[in-house]
């Protein structure tokens, strides 16, 4: 698809579809080089349009405002704009406010942009099919595929573009109403065939933009597979009447569909670029559409405005959307899950749901909410319980007999510096520097139950009683030192991922003398061809294995721990039997969920039996194997499920580490809609870890029922005393974050060096 000669201004532009990002994209191309020749083909009428309203941000309009004022004055003119977000459930309106849109209507937006380019001389060419990508590369110096998420250029040349296309679990339809909310409305509707949403919106004095959603299953349960256009849009003003206070919905060829998100690997192909829903796309419930395509116009018109040639600009504009785009798609996709999986949060107290709401995306959260609805948030505050002055983080929280302080956890994290399983002076440092700094629990490492159930030669254990009696020192300084701070262990056994290198010297790499032998659910190796090949373990084998935790556990008590957690996760031994992709066995441990469960369940029970009654007891999870033909969420539910009717105070979840060739979603909070579904499908109480770094972010999953404790690794390791400075940095100085007497004249951020010059006040002629 290489075209004549790529130089930097670009004389010729194809662009291929007329929506808001085509069409601006070539009215900023004929602005900066008005000796440009742009064409713009679209296939519809000038006046066609699907959709109705259409949602810009402050930031974008300010792009626009800068790039282009005739056109911003334009849009200037057309906005409504509003404040609150009303949302309705159960017959309660609970409202929001200050948080500032500005909409106008698809179409007006088209024709402002249709008179610009006209204005300009680009030639718009409608109701005229573009000819393909590759041959319109042939004679013009650059083609801009506008072409939508039906992308015409991006299927032509998939081999490049390398695009993932997933389509996702909810039916949704756009319509219109003539009227105006006075507010951006979410409206819940708990049918007999399932859980239904309305968005809606104002788009002009008179005029709401209204998208009904619902699951699949819903929508085929409902009946709408089989409804026209016409009696579909009367079903949804029927469910909605209250919304609509009775009046009609329009539609315009609205037709339900599933949403699908769109990636693509590379967004250039020799002169052909790919912009807006061609290049990728954000589900509709964050508004981010238009705003994408609009924003990447702005940038690939700068981008080639600055640099040198074309292939330059292309780079340019990719390195820079990219990583815009890729955050926008993580908070649509947390934002679209919380809708899909909806009927887990109708249940919540009200205004816990509607915090759950608002924050579902990520990109508003705790803190973001107190400076624009102070008043909103204090009562949400109320409800989950925090006293006057009280952050959600530092409330306590009760797991049988014992009481935590405050919802920080510290993670478990290997240090794989033990000798013979003994844990050292660095364990004692380690945990105890994380005890004084402020956390509810601390969690150690993985100990292992026997030597055979090591990862490394570094790891503890708890098989002997030196080990028992050097944890035991550990315990007794945190319990002495940081009282009030709970200290948990966490048993495991290796399984297939053992003897192996420390971490810094190559992880999962066998260890080059003096490998011990492998157990696992099947002879499986971990790396095929590097790992060493597992001994499928035996019945007899089996029952050896759970007295060693059930040894473990005995131990641990003695040793003083206050929790003990069995670790069901990441690979290992247990985690192994748990996922389908490590079991193979075709006994009664192996095949259905409940085979796979059986022996960690055998274990669990043993560990219960001989763990004091009083003193909890939680375990960690893979929630998916992020991989094919692995466990996946709905397992996770099911897992936690069984583990909680054995006795289970709370469900740790975590994800992956399973098998080698994972591919995880990784990105803020990555992990949390697990740790949410499984809180709020089965009422247990769950630990939320991974990519959790700020108390912001910490308050905010409590307070929306996420989760009830956030465990953090990373943070901890940058600062031992991240539960203290998040207190001093809220303003918090209750019982829930002791300062330890020695340290506490350091409770204040020390001062700076003065950085504010003197204004001047006179001035001298």
């Amino acid at each position: 698809m290489a075209g004549p000669v790529a130089v930097a201004r670009a004389p010729r532009v194809a662009v291929i579809g007329g929506g808001p990002g085509g069409l601006y994209a070539a009215a900023l191309l004929k602005r900066l080089d008005p000796a440009r020749e742009i064409t713009v083909w679209e296939r519809n009428a000038p006046d066609d349009t699907f959709g109705f309203g259409v949602v810009l941000s402050d930031e974008t309009l300010g792009g626009i405002e800068h790039a282009d004022p005739v056109v911003h004055r334009a849009l200037q003119g057309e906005f409504v704009r509003w404040d609150d977000i009303d949302i309705v459930h159960r017959g309660r309106t609970l409202t929001s406010g200050g948080h500032g849109f500005a909409a106008l209507g698809r179409r007006r937006l088209l024709e402002i942009l249709h008179e610009r380019c006209t204005s300009l001389g680009v030639r718009l060419r409608f109701r005229t099919e573009a000819p393909p990508a590759a041959e319109l590369a042939s004679s013009y110096d650059l083609v801009v595929a506008a072409d939508g998420v039906h992308s015409l250029t991006r299927t032509a040349h998939a081999d490049v573009f390398r695009p993932t296309v997933t389509t996702h679990r909810c039916r949704y339809v756009w319509l219109a109403a003539d009227f105006a909310f006075d507010a951006f409305r979410f409206e819940i509707a708990e049918t007999a065939h399932g859980v239904m949403q309305l968005h809606g919106y104002p788009y002009a004095e008179s005029a709401s933009t209204v998208i009904v959603e619902m699951r699949e299953e819903v929508w085929q349960a409902a009946g709408f597979a089989d409804l026209d256009e016409r009696e579909s849009t009367e079903r949804c003003a029927k469910i909605f009447a209250d919304a609509l206070g009775g009046r009609p919905l329009r539609s315009n060829a609205s037709s339900w569909t599933a949403f699908r998100t769109v990636v693509n690997d590379r967004w250039s192909h020799g002169n052909t670029v790919l912009i807006g829903d061609a290049a990728h796309t954000a589900h509709f419930s964050i508004g981010s559409g238009t705003k994408l395509a609009v924003e990447d116009a702005l940038a690939l018109a700068a981008c080639i405005e600055e640099q040198p040639d074309l292939p330059a600009a292309l780079a340019a504009y990719e390195n820079e959307r990219r990583p815009v785009v890729a955050s926008t798609q993580r908070a649509a996709a947390a934002s679209l899950r919380w809708f899909e999986e909806l009927a887990t949060y109708t249940g919540q107290p009200p205004r816990q749901f509607a915090f759950g709401l608002l924050t579902r995306s990520r990109r508003v959260t705790h803190d973001n909410l107190r400076l624009r609805d102070p008043a909103f948030t204090r009562t949400v505050e109320e409800d989950f319980g925090c006293p006057p002055g009280t952050p959600p983080m530092f409330t306590p929280f009760r797991l049988r007999g014992l009481t935590l302080r405050n919802r920080v956890v510290v993670s478990p994290m290997d240090l794989y510096s033990a000798v013979d399983g003994v844990p050292g002076d660095l364990h004692l440092v380690h945990l105890g520097a994380r005890a004084l700094g402020g956390a509810g629990l601390v969690m150690t490492e993985m100990v292992c139950v026997s030597p055979e159930g090591r990862i490394t030669p570094g790891c503890t254990g708890l098989y002997t009683r030196e080990q028992g009696d050097a944890w035991r020192r550990v315990t007794a300084f945190v319990h002495a030192s940081s009282p009030g701070t709970a200290i948990g262990v966490q048993l495991g056994h290796a399984g297939r991922k053992g003897s192996t290198r420390l971490m810094w010297e190559g992880m999962d790499e066998p260890l080059p003398t003096g490998n011990w032998p492998l157990s696992a659910a099947s002879p499986l190796p971990y790396r095929p061809g590097v790992s060493q090949i597992p001994h499928q373990l035996d019945r007899r084998q089996l029952i050896e294995i759970r007295e060693q935790f059930a040894s473990a556990a005995r131990r641990a008590q003695r040793s003083g721990f206050d929790l003990l957690e069995l670790h069901c996760a990441h690979g290992y031994l247990l985690s192994g039997f748990l996922s389908p992709l490590t079991n193979r066995r075709t006994d009664a441990y192996g095949g259905s969920t409940a085979a796979r469960l059986r022996f960690p369940l055998e274990v669990f029970d043993a560990v219960r039996a001989d763990w004091p009654e009083d003193r909890p007891m939680t375990v960690r999870i893979s929630a998916t194997d992020w991989a094919p033909g692995g466990n996946t969420a709905e397992e996770a539910v099911e897992i936690a499920r069984a583990f909680a009717a054995h006795g289970a105070d709370a469900i740790d979840v975590s994800t992956g580490q399973v098998v080698p060739d994972e591919k995880p979603e990784f990105g803020r909070s990555y992990q949390t809609p697990f740790a949410d579904r499984i809180r709020n499908t089965l009422s247990v109480p769950v630990i939320a870890v991974g990519a959790i770094s700020s108390w912001d972010d910490v308050n905010s999953l409590l307070l929306a029922g996420r989760t009830d404790l956030c465990a953090l690794a990373r943070p901890h390791l940058y600062d031992p005393h991240w539960t203290l400075h998040a207190a001093a940095d809220q303003g918090y100085e209750g019982p829930a974050a002791p300062w330890p007497l020695p340290y506490r004249a350091g409770s204040r951020t020390p001062p700076a060096g003065r950085t504010d010059d003197p204004k001047p006040r006179l001035t001298l002629r």
